[in-house]
C-alpha cells in the first residue's frame, strides 16, 4: 500500500466515523463519545500528513505514534459505544472496529520496521 493509498483510506475511515455519529441516538453519553471520536479519528489522518511531510525521522517516528495512539483511542471508544448500545444500527460500528484494528496493525507494524531500519528499537 503507498503512502496516497494508506492516507485516502484514513481519511475515509474519518468520514465513516463522521457520518456514524450521526446516527447516534440522542443522549448526554452520545455527544460525548461522538465528539471524542471526531477528535480522535481525524487526528489520525492529520498527523499522517505531518508524519510524510516530516523534516526528520525522529519526527516521522513521533507523528506516527501519535496516530497509532489516536486509532486505539478510536477502537476503544467506538467498542464503548458498541457496548453502550448508542446505535440501533450495529453493522457500520461493527465495520469501523474491524477498520481500526486493521489500521492499528499497519502502524504497529510501518513504525517497528521504520525503526529497524534505522536502527532504533
Amino acid at each position: 500500500m503507498t503512502a496516497s493509498e494508506l492516507e485516502n483510506r484514513l481519511i475515509d475511515f474519518a468520514v465513516a466515523c463522521i457520518k456514524l455519529t450521526n446516527k447516534a441516538k440522542k443522549s448526554f453519553a452520545s455527544e460525548h463519545m461522538n465528539s471524542q471520536l471526531i477528535r480522535s479519528s481525524t487526528s489520525v489522518a492529520l498527523n499522517y500528513s505531518e508524519a510524510l511531510a516530516g523534516s526528520s525521522f525522529k519526527d516521522y517516528i513521533f507523528k506516527m505514534q501519535i496516530c497509532l495512539k489516536e486509532l486505539k483511542e478510536s477502537k476503544t471508544n467506538l467498542l464503548i459505544q458498541q457496548k453502550s448500545e448508542l446505535y440501533q444500527e450495529t453493522e457500520s460500528i461493527k465495520t469501523l472496529i474491524e477498520e481500526a484494528e486493521e489500521l492499528i496493525k499497519i502502524f504497529s507494524k510501518s513504525i517497528a520496521t521504520s525503526k529497524k531500519k534505522n536502527g532504533l528499537k
